[in-house]
């Protein structure tokens, strides 16, 4: 099997991930806004970069550009505003055309048997929550919030055909974006709402990223 690029930078790159995330969830919970505004562009570009020092030849050339359209993401949301939102939502957009792709690479498609309940199975949620929603959306979101949330219901389903802990991943990150779309519905909030936000969208991103390092591991070692 191919080592890695460069493991040890790879643990550093790991332990700062961590620590930012921490440190951007404690601001949150502590409502300390300038310490979520210096974190939140920093997490996902840590996680790439913990990829690149892991990566070896069979690593999928998407996850990265997964991640970092993720990280465009984040710090457009963080602008405010309708203009900004829907650029956001486009670039988070962009990231999981990454991933179904990927997924779709690495066989999630292969097995149809298996994989039809799981996408009847999020197909059913998808549409019971869009019909929830719809009637409080502003005109102008419905239609990239239903287009958004199937393509992200998309990347759950390619996920949970990948591995336990993709599919994991898929289904928190799709359960943080359902908090942020009742957030534009105008619905009443959870008890710790934005800490729950992100600390399933860094746990989904997470669980995606491992998912697929430990798929692509397993087949270089089938190979060897």
């Amino acid at each position: 099997m191919t080592p890695a690029r460069d493991p040890r930078t790879a643990r550093v790159l790991l332990l700062a991930f961590a620590a930012v995330s921490a440190a951007h969830l404690l601001a949150i919970a502590v409502h300390l806004t300038p310490v979520q505004y210096a974190t939140k562009p920093l997490l996902m570009p840590l996680l790439a970069a913990w990829v690149w020092a892991l990566a070896r030849p069979g690593t999928p050339r998407l996850l990265i550009p997964a991640l970092l359209f993720g990280a465009g993401g984040d710090i457009l949301l963080e602008i405010g505003g309708t203009a900004a939102f829907l650029a956001g939502m486009g670039s988070f957009a962009a990231g999981h055309v990454c991933y179904v792709t990927m997924f779709a690479k690495l066989g999630a498609l292969a097995d149809r048997r298996r994989l039809l309940p799981v996408a009847a199975g999020y197909a059913v949620a998808w549409a019971v929550l869009i019909v929830l929603l719809w009637p409080d959306l502003d005109a102008g979101m419905r239609v990239p919030v239903a287009v958004y949330s199937l393509l992200l219901a998309s990347t759950a389903v390619t996920a949970a055909r990948t591995n336990l802990w993709a599919g994991l991943g898929g289904a928190l990150f799709l359960f943080s974006d359902t908090l942020i779309a009742t957030d534009i519905a105008g619905w009443k909030h959870l008890p710790a709402h934005g800490f729950l936000i992100m600390l399933t969208y860094l746990a989904g991103q997470y669980l995606l990223t491992t998912g697929t390092l430990e798929r692509t591991t397993r087949q270089d070692r089938r190979q060897d």
